[in-house]
């Protein structure tokens, strides 16, 4: 089977940084590719592309080269950095962030996985307790291969916890589709001892999966090793502030 060509669409996209910063004034990088495809958006929009980003859409698309506007702030490559000492583990940066590069869970502390961060600084609006600050990357030229390499993983990342949200939106629904199928049933029997010791089993396996960092399954062993660092960090941190509540098991 012969792969298909890609598309005008696909071609731009693949331009495109996949910061999903938003900063273009649509959506995501892919909703911005559809107006410059359909000529609804110039292609001097989007700052983390850089005039490097302007000058490959104006030779794919046969148009003039026009710079930002005025009004565009070009800021260096950075990345998010959280203050533990003040993150009171709110997840409203965890759920802005596109890529999952944040590791945390409900009232724990979080931590930015910074090889992943795309430096999209959606995290930052959100925090209450403005935790959150960006930090400059070294200053150096990466290579063309390496930026567009750099932006297809960050593209499969988004895509994979756009995948993720629909799936847990869909099992939420069959559970409470489920739950109120079982509250028009006759009452059952009252369960035994080891039924209710096994369910409470269950809730707690299910509390503890859910203090685990969400899309981990393409990490590099260097990635995992940090995020398993940042766990083990997190685990004694909780240890020294509450030392009679049990870590859940993993």
């Amino acid at each position: 089977m012969t792969e298909s060509l890609p598309t005008l669409l696909d071609r731009i996209d693949d331009i495109l940084p996949q910061t999903q910063c938003r900063k273009c004034g649509y959506s995501g990088c892919r909703p911005y590719a559809e107006a410059i495809a359909n000529r609804e958006a110039d292609i001097n929009k989007c700052p983390p592309g850089g005039e490097e980003g302007i000058r490959e859409l104006s030779n794919l698309l046969g148009v003039e080269f026009k710079p930002f506007g005025a009004d565009v702030v070009l800021a260096p490559p950075s990345v998010a950095f959280i203050d533990e000492n003040l993150c009171i583990g709110c997840t409203l940066c965890l759920q802005a962030c596109p890529v999952d590069a944040i590791s945390g869970a409900s009232r724990q502390m979080h931590t930015i996985i910074a090889p992943l961060c795309t430096g999209c600084e959606l995290c930052v609006a959100p925090c209450p307790v403005d935790c959150i600050s960006m930090l400059p990357l070294p200053q150096e030229a990466p290579s063309r291969d390496k930026k567009h390499a750099t932006a297809k993983a960050a593209r499969e990342r988004y895509q994979f916890r756009l995948e993720r949200i629909e799936r847990g939106k869909r099992e939420k629904a069959e559970k409470l589709a489920q739950k109120e199928r079982d509250a028009v049933k006759p009452a059952a029997a009252p369960t035994d001892a080891q039924a209710l010791i096994h369910a409470a089993l269950e809730r707690a396996r299910a509390q503890a999966a859910a203090v685990k960092p969400q899309n981990t399954e393409r990490l590099t062993p260097a990635q995992q090793a940090q995020i398993a660092e940042i766990e083990a960090r997190r685990a004694k941190i909780q240890e020294v502030a509450h030392p009679d509540t049990p870590i859940p098991k993993k």
